[in-house]
């Protein structure tokens, strides 16, 4: 396990099973791993594990409740001579427990809805491992590997363009609205 399994995460999100912040979760988990060096493409994959393991727990774990916690810690991953840096994703929950070696997709040549849901974070993730919590729940550890850029972005670089302004139009800078 990596360096970053003993620290505390730089990013943790709690939720309640609720389908409504799903959105929220996939927006931010994109938005992050853009800011680490991810092209838009694996920015949606990273997006699609993290949602397909979030409704796999809100309907098989926890069968459809809507109130139970669900835990959302990111860590990046520093790149260094031997690796080009990436993400790791911890999902965590209260769910009903299951056995790690028996979490299987359905079959592919079998045509229907539903049921891709670990099939896709295996495929999308190149790292993917359940395991149960004690007491109880479950663990869901994904990792993807990516270019980083040489150095992480700041706040004066330009990068970051959100600007908070108060007031009229009339009483922002240069009397524009933005």
């Amino acid at each position: 396990m990596s360096e970053t399994a003993n620290t505390q995460p730089h990013l943790r999100l709690e939720l309640i099973s609720d389908p409504t912040y799903l959105c929220g979760a996939r927006e931010l988990v994109a938005s992050v791993s853009r800011r680490l060096g991810f092209e838009d493409m694996d920015c949606s994959k990273i997006a699609l594990a993290v949602d397909e393991a979030l409704c796999n727990i809100i309907r098989h774990g926890y069968n459809r409740a809507m109130d139970k916690p669900i835990w959302i810690s990111l860590w990046p991953i520093p790149g260094d001579e031997h690796s080009a840096g990436g993400i790791r994703i911890v999902i965590e929950d209260e769910a009903s427990q299951v056995d790690p070696s028996k979490m299987k997709s359905r079959e592919l040549d079998d045509i229907r809805p539903g049921g891709l849901g670990v099939h896709i974070i295996q495929e999308v993730m190149d790292e993917a491992r359940y395991e149960r919590r004690a007491p109880k729940g479950m663990r869901l550890t994904m990792v993807k590997h990516a270019p980083r850029p040489d150095s992480a972005p700041t706040l004066s670089d330009g990068s970051c363009s959100a600007q908070i302004h108060t007031g009229t139009p009339a009483a922002r800078p240069g009397g524009r609205v933005r």
